[in-house]
């Protein structure tokens, strides 16, 4: 789905914009003309067209958020024609603006920048989630389908669990939860490499994860996608 600039980033108008609070229901560009006139420290998404304003991030969520970082960068650096970005705002519709904890896309793919801003559903998107009952896991996971993400990657820090969603190709297009891989290491589809051992991520073993993700690296399948990418 392609999101014009007009609609996006409207001009503001009269004074000084009302505050964002949580569960207002808004479009997309006034949410964004809202969050522009808030403090530079301030978060919130709109999601369905309800505003989420998080909660402050506590250390499992942010060693788990680091550590998917440095996962998604080291892949980046090896495969030419993709960007992995942290936290940025992506606009994907009339009713839906995120701030993924983490996504990849590929350069010239499904998204595009506007006013510094992401537009358009990035092909990988991931985010760090306190529980299974977690919004991520239900109102933003819709967004993310309805919107056209690729792949969707939910990692539940209280239960040390993986949930990975790969879009089906068939007609109906819906998002496919995958089951645990007999050797327990997630593989991505649309990103030919991008190899995660979930188990180790959760148990703090960064060189672990690092190690496996340079298996994927230094597999036939990522050889062949940066081949096309570099053409």
């Amino acid at each position: 789905m392609t999101t014009s600039i007009q609609s996006a980033f409207p001009a503001r108008r009269g004074n000084a914009a009302p505050s964002l609070e949580n569960g207002d229901h808004l479009d997309q560009p006034t949410f964004h003309a809202r969050y522009l006139a808030m403090p530079k420290s301030f978060r919130a998404e709109l999601i369905g067209g309800v505003v989420y304003v998080p909660s402050p991030l506590k250390v499992p969520h942010g060693d788990i958020h680091g550590q998917v970082m440095m996962w998604l960068n080291i892949y980046r650096a090896h495969t030419p024609g993709t960007q992995a970005l942290d936290n940025a705002t992506d606009i994907l519709g009339p009713d839906s603006e995120p701030q993924p904890d983490g996504c990849l896309l590929i350069k010239g793919g499904q998204t595009h920048t506007e006013s510094d801003y992401l537009v358009g559903p990035p092909e990988f998107a991931v985010e760090v989630a306190s529980s299974s009952e977690a919004f991520d896991l239900f109102e933003k996971r819709n967004d993310y389908e309805r919107y056209g993400i690729t792949e969707y990657l939910v990692l539940v820090v209280r239960e040390a669990r993986a949930v990975w969603f790969i879009r089906s190709a068939g007609a109906d297009d819906h998002f496919i939860e995958q089951p645990m891989p007999s050797d327990g290491i997630f593989r991505s589809k649309v990103f030919p490499g991008l190899w995660l051992d979930a188990a180790a991520l959760f148990r703090g073993e960064p060189m672990r994860v690092i190690d496996v993700l340079n298996m994927g690296l230094a597999s036939q399948e990522h050889a062949a996608f940066v081949g096309k990418q570099s053409r």
